[in-house]
């Protein structure tokens, strides 16, 4: 259990990784997200449950490896054991057939949206995608993506691969050239998400958003993940991680993440020590 049993690195420091848990290959639902240990002394880290073989048992999950924790997890190889791995956690997306869904990614964030598209075409949507990142090579899962959407839209910070700016101009020329979009799922950095439900708001598109606050425990005990949404308080590991993009608080939610920014940077001057604990 929890063997890791396949690796790739698919962008720079982005990696997709198999881990053997037939429990949660079998139980876990588009949205649901795992938090694991890369050793019995790190840190805790939730990652969203990209996929699942339940035939196999065997879950994947895509993460990027930017701090001292992730950096630990990039560090193990196939055969090694995750101590510790629980999940799934969260909500499961709301899915319905709502006719024309647009899905859009934005650098990480694609991974989490991948699964969701999926139910959502299963659900007997019409997708249309949107993924962007800063560089051609930060690109991800674009195959993916496309074989689940009647069409698909790139977008790069430098113009080094597609459309040359934001997801949101890309949605934008959308909107503006007629396409009717019923539905709008985004997730990626904060200030996307933001930018994605002003966008929305002013065409009356229901839109939601995957959130990613500070998370401890994934059991709504902690409250480290608390996000304000129509003006209430939620727990995002227990009442999300998926919220109306219309009610979320998304400045509180920006302050809210940069408060343990200066311990994070220290943190990854460190070298990690993935292998703490583990036996080969």
């Amino acid at each position: 259990m929890n063997e890791i049993v396949a690796k790739e690195e698919i962008a720079p420091n982005t990696y997709r990784m198999e881990i053997r848990h037939p429990r949660i290959a079998k139980k876990r639902k588009a949205g649901q997200f795992v938090i694991l240990r890369p050793h019995e002394g790190g840190e805790r880290i939730p990652l969203t449950l990209v996929g699942s073989d339940p035939e196999d048992g065997t879950i994947t999950l895509i993460f990027q490896a930017v701090g001292h924790s992730t950096r630990e997890l990039a560090a193990l190889e196939v055969g090694d054991v995750v101590p510790d791995l629980a999940g799934p956690l969260g909500r499961p997306t709301h899915i319905e057939n709502y006719g024309t869904a647009c899905v859009i990614g934005g650098g990480y964030g694609t991974a989490p949206v991948l699964p969701i598209a999926q139910a959502l075409k299963d659900a007997g949507n019409d997708l249309i995608g949107i993924i962007g990142a800063r560089t051609k090579d930060l690109v991800i899962l674009e195959k993916e993506l496309g074989a689940l959407c009647s069409r698909l839209e790139v977008a790069t910070d430098d113009g080094s691969y597609g459309h040359h700016g934001l997801v949101t101009d890309v949605l934008r020329k959308l909107l503006d050239e007629g396409v009717k979009i019923d539905f709008v799922l985004a997730v990626g950095p904060t200030p996307m998400m933001k930018a994605v439900a002003d966008l929305t708001r002013q065409y009356g598109i229901p839109t939601m958003v995957s959130l990613n606050p500070i998370m401890v425990d994934g059991t709504g005990m902690c409250g480290g993940c608390r996000v304000e949404v129509g003006g209430e308080t939620k727990f995002a590991c227990v009442d999300g991680p998926e919220f109306d993009a219309h009610q979320v608080n998304f400045d509180l939610l920006a302050k809210r993440q940069a408060t343990y920014k200066a311990e994070e940077q220290q943190a990854a001057q460190v070298e990690p020590h993935c292998k703490i604990g583990l036996d080969r």
